[in-house]
């Protein structure tokens, strides 16, 4: 369970990543990924309805107090690697199953979060303040989805993840995972260096592969190359939700009043195929 720190944590202070470097692969682990991660994707769920509605709770305790309810940092400390883990092994950058367990010190894959004060004001207006690196996560994380089967066939064909793209990658898995302690206030500090560290940034010399996560030309090149795919999907997803839009309104024109009404009662044929 987490205990606080001896010292107060500095608002500038970053949720850390470890993970290892990239390795080889169980090609048949690979090949059945995401039916493997089937029951994970359940407990996830689950943990994720709970984590809702703690935050919610711990956003009112943390104006109050100026920092999370142990309570509610106890569950988010635990949940928020639980996540990680999952995704990291989803998105192929280990090879080792994530035990169903909180607490996992043996795990690849390590987050190290340190609940600490928070601003309240920062608190108060969160959802506000996160909506530009909600922005930039939901892109790299489409972008990266978009072109998820080739990337799945490159791991199965090789039966390891190249560097370049493991790099970006980890950086995604360390955004998201510090996108979503700041949302839910684990961590004050804004989310950022998407792009990975600078060489040396660790005093004491590299702990893991991912710290310092630093990137290559290829990587960052990867990195664009998911933001632009991102962008473009989105672009997409809002001129066909503008066209159907239109196409509604057209057919409004033409049909009555009492016809509005009774036709979302009645199912077509049509409806039954789509639903089938």
């Amino acid at each position: 369970m987490w205990q606080a720190p001896p010292a107060p944590v500095s608002r500038e202070w970053l949720p850390v990543l470890d993970m290892p470097a990239p390795g080889p692969q169980n090609r048949w682990t690979v090949l059945l990924r995401a039916l493997l991660l089937i029951p994970q994707f359940v407990v996830v769920w689950v943990l994720t309805v709970v984590a809702f509605l703690v935050t919610v709770f711990g956003w009112f305790g943390a104006l109050v107090l100026g920092r999370l309810p142990d309570f509610v940092a106890d569950y988010l400390t635990a949940f928020l690697p639980y996540d990680t883990r999952v995704t990291a092994y989803l998105m192929l950058t280990v090879d080792r199953y994530p035990p169903f367990r909180f607490e996992v010190p043996d795990y690849p894959v390590q987050v190290d979060l340190r609940p600490g004060e928070l601003n309240r004001l920062a608190v108060l207006f969160r959802i506000i303040l996160v909506i530009p690196a909600s922005i930039v996560q939901g892109l790299v994380n489409a972008g990266w989805w978009m072109v998820s089967f080739v990337l799945w066939l490159v791991v199965l064909v090789l039966g390891r993840m190249p560097q370049p793209l493991y790099e970006a990658t980890a950086a995604i898995v360390r955004y998201r995972m510090r996108y979503a302690a700041y949302l839910v206030m684990i961590s004050s500090a804004y989310p950022k260096r998407l792009f990975g560290d600078e060489p040396g940034s660790e005093p004491q010399g590299p702990a893991s592969a991912t710290r310092p996560l630093v990137l290559s030309g290829a990587g960052r090149g990867l990195l664009v190359l998911f933001l632009i795919l991102g962008l473009a999907s989105w672009a997409t997803g809002s001129i066909t939700a503008s066209v159907n839009s239109d196409e509604n309104d057209d057919n409004d024109v033409h049909t009555g009043p009492a016809e509005r009404v009774v036709a979302p009662l009645v199912p077509g044929p049509a409806d039954h195929v789509s639903r089938e």
